[in-house]
């Protein structure tokens, strides 16, 4: 983005933060400025999200800090609760990374956004004028105020939380991970969104990201966080240029994996799909798909919220019937009606490990799940023990909680556990797009080695097209319920045939080349 420097809207000096004695920031300096945009970027447990916390007043009990955050002529860090709520919404608005959550599920977006301008005494009419006004300045005119938020896409429920975070006109926009779960499509509608906001609004935008695409895309500066502290901040070209750290040359680094290299893949069908239709009343959600994914090949599947991937996806993995056309896993039909020895052919890793893993299970407990599909056979804790081995943990993580461990390694007992039952096809469902890019590199990494040591096929569903064409031998293109375009995935990156894939492709953030080569303007 680039623009002049504006006025210092708030300062952040050599602060310090540690909870019940654990230090968590070490003398973290930042200065935003009105009408600018400054990235945040880091991988989790970097302080990132505690650094916004600070910011915005919301620090855990047992927090003590060192240290000032002016804006104007206030030290934030010195006001009661009480003051802050005067802060928080007029002067600084957040968005948070899951609008789901964020949300009231049971409440109206029109309530929701008119609720913070009722609490400050607008009348409900005022109010409701206002959520109208805010809702329209996001991009959600024809959307009713009786809507409810399930009724929404994602991206339209992160344009109600966006409304929600400028309700009062703040001057200071703080945004935590604002578009991890959406598709580069509406991932760039939602930043222009915010670049637009910014540069009309005056205000100073926060981007918290693991992101270094949308940060290269957006951001006029860019500070890095590592371990509490921030290692390295310029210019956002100065410092992709530069990249004076060895943490952030290992940052871009990991987030740029090299295109996967052509290879053949031997024929060898294990899974099929014949035309198939999957309808819900008048809704065609997948018209007339056919498929083939051979032994140890990784097969792409990419497409936008609502293209149909993740219907598809719970017919492949026989959860759902389908009208018409056939499903086939190693020549036997797939269906609700699969036979337990069918059922364990195929296995499923999902995006959000902690989202699918009950916090109350051992790591014994959640590895061996699958049996309760498959019957539990006499060497289940043998079984586990190898699985776990085979994603590169050990026996003595059996007896601990899945809040023991980091993003990267719940996600490896994700995978152990699709292992268990040792599948001939992994379905592998957004499964590293909610990691950092240090950590999504070594799980990339393990993946292959699976895929070639285990000669696993995969089916890998996926919104990242970094990600794809690092992983991917073929790709499918889905649009609405059909394949708009498949090939090898060098053709379909190199040469796109289809309008739709040229659109995914020119909507992907990306760094551009010459600064990470070092060129010249």
């Amino acid at each position: 983005m680039e623009g002049p420097p504006g006025k210092t809207l708030l300062r952040m000096a050599s602060l310090s933060l540690a909870i019940h004695g654990t230090p968590i920031l070490s003398d973290v300096s930042l200065t935003l400025e009105e009408g600018r945009i400054t990235g945040l970027v880091g991988e989790s447990g970097s302080g990132k999200s505690m650094t916004a916390l600070a910011l915005i007043g919301l620090l855990p009990k047992g927090s003590a800090t060192t240290g000032a955050i002016h804006m104007d002529d206030t030290d934030l860090t010195q006001l009661a609760e009480r003051q802050w709520l005067g802060i928080r919404g007029n002067d600084i608005g957040m968005i948070f990374q899951e609008p789901m959550t964020a949300l009231n599920p049971v409440q109206t977006i029109g309530a929701q956004v008119s609720e913070t301008l009722r609490l400050r005494g607008t009348s409900r009419a005022e109010a409701l004028r206002i959520a109208r006004e805010k809702l329209d300045r996001v991009g959600l005119g024809p959307i009713p105020l009786d809507r409810y938020p399930h009724e929404l896409s994602g991206g339209q429920r992160q344009r109600v939380c966006i409304a929600l975070a400028i309700a009062r006109r703040p001057r200071l926009l703080i945004a935590d991970e604002p578009t991890t779960a959406l598709d580069v499509t509406t991932q760039a509608q939602i930043l222009d969104l915010l670049r637009d906001l910014v540069r009309d609004e005056g205000m100073a935008l926060l981007l918290i990201t693991h992101d270094l695409g949308v940060v290269a895309g957006l951001a006029d500066e860019v500070a890095v966080m590592k371990d509490g502290a921030i290692v390295e901040a310029d210019t956002t070209e100065a410092l992709f240029r530069t990249r004076a750290h060895p943490y952030t040359r290992d940052l871009l680094a990991a987030a740029q994996p090299k295109p996967r290299p052509a290879r053949t893949v031997e024929p060898a069908p294990v899974l099929t799909a014949d035309t198939v239709t999957r309808r819900y009343g008048a809704l065609t959600a997948v018209d007339g798909v056919s498929l083939t994914l051979h032994r140890g090949e990784c097969l792409g599947l990419v497409g936008e919220s609502g293209c149909g991937k993740s219907t598809l996806t719970r017919a492949l993995l026989g959860l759902e019937p389908v009208q018409e056309g056939s499903i086939a896993l190693l020549d036997r039909p797939v269906g609700p009606a699969m036979t337990r020895a069918d059922r364990a052919r195929i296995s499923v890793v999902f995006q959000d490990p902690y989202g699918s893993f009950d916090p109350r299970w051992t790591v014994r407990r959640l590895v061996q799940e699958p049996f309760h599909l498959t019957g539990k056979p006499a060497d289940a804790e043998a079984r586990a023990i190898t699985a776990l081995e085979q994603v590169g943990l050990s026996a003595g993580d059996l007896d601990k909680y899945p809040h023991e461990f980091s993003g990267g390694q719940r996600q490896r007992i994700a995978i152990a556990r699709a292992l268990i039952t040792a599948p001939e096809v992994l379905v592998l469902d957004e499964a590293v797009s909610a990691l950092d890019v240090r950590v999504r590199a070594q799980v990339l990494a393990l993946l292959n080695d699976l895929r070639v040591r285990l000669g696993l096929a995969y089916l890998f569903i996926t919104h990242d097209l970094t990600v794809v064409r690092a992983v991917a031998d073929r790709v499918l293109v889905m649009q609405t319920g059909r394949i708009a375009e498949e090939g090898p995935t060098a053709d379909i990156f190199e040469r796109p045939a289809h309008d739709y894939t040229r659109a995914l492709l020119a909507a992907a953030p990306t760094i551009p080349a010459k600064w990470l080569r070092g060129d010249q303007h």
